[in-house]
């Protein structure tokens, strides 16, 4: 191989896919699509997304709504993203090895190019990498789990090869490379109002609260997009729902199950569901009265009738959790026994931890369909046991910052991701989105030292280990894992059903018009 230090070669690389005892696995296959026919090229899509106003971006470092997600993959890529299974499948990258112990990642690029014509080379990946982790930089969502990437020591190992050092041992680059917020920008690149990437579509305009236009990029990589353009708009849950049924749109992201139940009999729209895709829950701030005290946290845990807000506010289209993220993903531990609900040891821990008839605060918002209905259930449900809650709602678009600071409870929910994604992005003490305040540097310590660990099996158990201390002690009710509901147009073909976060979820490049 091209330029592998003596030291790195005397230990020997293992292979992405075949080789004995490689770090990770291969590439996994998608699913098939919701509709069939043969593609055919032209015409002009329109997707619309819930929408987060002025905060919207088209920096793709900055992402935090899946409008911003959506807009970002049609004219960016990443070197990794996430497969069905949520394990890591190649994009700019087309393969990758790792050395033995897993502190030096070699990063083998594909014959790609921006839009502007520029060769993409491993000095972008570089360039990339050092904008995501810029202290300075504002919102980058994805410093803190590369913050183990020592940019001194990573290298161009020649034009198309990138080679990503570590400051410690971790498993999981590969995956955290698949996170939001790692597109591969071009070198030089500081202005987010003039994207040029290596995406399918080329960037046209963009105004921040409503609209998203990109032209077909003949030149991509993965084959040029079947649509000649492609719109993504903002709306609210209800004029997305009018917008989709009376044909002002071919798509529309993230719909309730009483809009599916609606839709049923209408041969103009039809629901595509992934099942299992995320987690919707409450959060506890685990630093402040009374969730402070770990019997408090578990007493909500415990009154909470998880089943009956999956049938009221999912409609029933989703699945009981048991306050761990994850369900069904790598690394979950199935055999944790369902927590259920007892509403007379909630009272009971209420009264000991001093909570009992106390008032707390649950900050809510419009940011996602069904939070403020899932919090006006649950507060009724804690009253129930002796908890008195008070359900205040905030604006949606700045709902996932404000909360980190506002309410005693709030509104929580994660669509597919890693779990050690999840666990880096929501639970380490200096986590960007760690509402519920759980700050544990014995658990941080854990949770560095699993990412370490090469032996997929051993890594696995330890992950759980730490999925059930949250369970326990933390500040996260996970009450359920929700199907994801999307609208489509009887015109429009070839969408996957896909969960949200990976490789063919928002695949506009791969959808065409009847």
């Amino acid at each position: 191989m091209v330029g592998v230090p003596s030291a790195t070669s005397r230990r020997g690389f293992l292979g992405l896919a075949g080789a004995a005892g490689a770090v990770l696995l291969g590439a996994c296959s998608s699913g098939g699509t919701e509709s069939g026919g043969t593609p055919r090229r032209g015409g002009t899509v329109r997707a619309v997304f819930p929408g987060s106003g002025a905060k919207e971006t088209m920096d793709p470092h900055a992402q935090r709504q899946f409008v911003d997600i959506a807009r970002h993959k049609a004219v960016f890529d990443k070197l990794v993203d996430l497969g069905p299974t949520l394990r890591p499948v190649p994009r700019l990258a087309e393969r990758w090895e790792a050395n033995g112990d897993a502190t030096l990642w070699r990063f083998h690029l594909r014959a790609a190019v921006f839009h502007d014509g520029h060769a993409l080379d491993a000095d972008d990946v570089l360039y990339s990498l050092a904008r995501i982790l810029d202290p300075k930089g504002v919102d980058r969502r994805a410093r803190t789990s590369l913050a183990g990437i020592d940019l001194g020591r990573s290298r161009a190992a020649g034009k198309r090869v990138v080679e990503i050092a570590l400051k410690r041992p971790n498993a999981e680059l590969p995956s955290l490379l698949a996170m939001t917020g790692t597109a591969i920008v071009r070198r030089g690149y500081a202005d987010p109002s003039r994207p040029v990437g290596t995406g399918p579509f080329r960037f046209q305009s963009f105004t921040a609260g409503r609209s998203f236009t990109g032209r077909r990029f003949d030149d991509h990589w993965d084959g040029a997009p079947y649509l000649d353009e492609l719109r993504i708009l903002s709306a609210e849950t209800e004029a997305r729902a009018n917008a989709v049924q009376a044909g002002e749109v071919e798509y529309a992201h993230e719909m309730t199950p009483t809009f599916a139940r609606v839709v049923q009999a209408n041969r103009n729209v039809r629901v595509v569901a992934a099942p299992r895709s995320g987690v919707e829950g409450i959060v506890m701030k685990t630093d402040r009265p009374p969730f402070d005290d770990p019997d408090a946290a578990l007493a909500v845990k415990l009154l909470a009738d998880r089943a009956r807000l999956v049938e009221v506010v999912m409609g029933g289209r989703g699945t009981v959790g048991n306050d761990m993220y994850g369900k069904g993903f790598t690394y979950y531990p199935e055999d944790v026994p369902q927590r259920e609900r007892d509403v007379a040891e909630a009272r009971a821990l209420l009264r000991k931890t001093g909570a009992l008839n106390k008032e707390v605060t649950f900050y809510t918002s419009t940011a996602a369909n069904g939070f403020v209905d899932a919090a006006h259930m649950f507060a009724e449900q804690a009253g129930e046991a002796g908890l008195r809650v008070k359900v205040v709602t905030g604006p949606p678009e700045s709902y996932y910052t404000d909360q980190l600071e506002k309410g005693v409870l709030g509104s929580h929910r994660t669509g597919a991701t890693p779990i050690p994604t999840y666990i880096s992005d929501r639970l380490l003490t200096d986590a960007p989105q760690n509402a519920s305040a759980w700050r544990r540097a014995d658990f941080d310590k854990e949770f560095r030292e699993a990412q370490a660990i090469v032996d997929e099996e051993e890594r696995t158990r330890r992950y759980g280990g730490l999925q059930r201390r949250v369970r326990d002690e933390g500040g996260l009710l996970l009450w359920g894992h929700p199907d994801w509901l999307n609208a489509v147009s009887s015109r429009l073909n070839g969408v996957e059903a896909a969960r949200p976060n990976t490789v063919d979820w928002a695949r506009f490049d791969r959808v065409w018009l009847a």
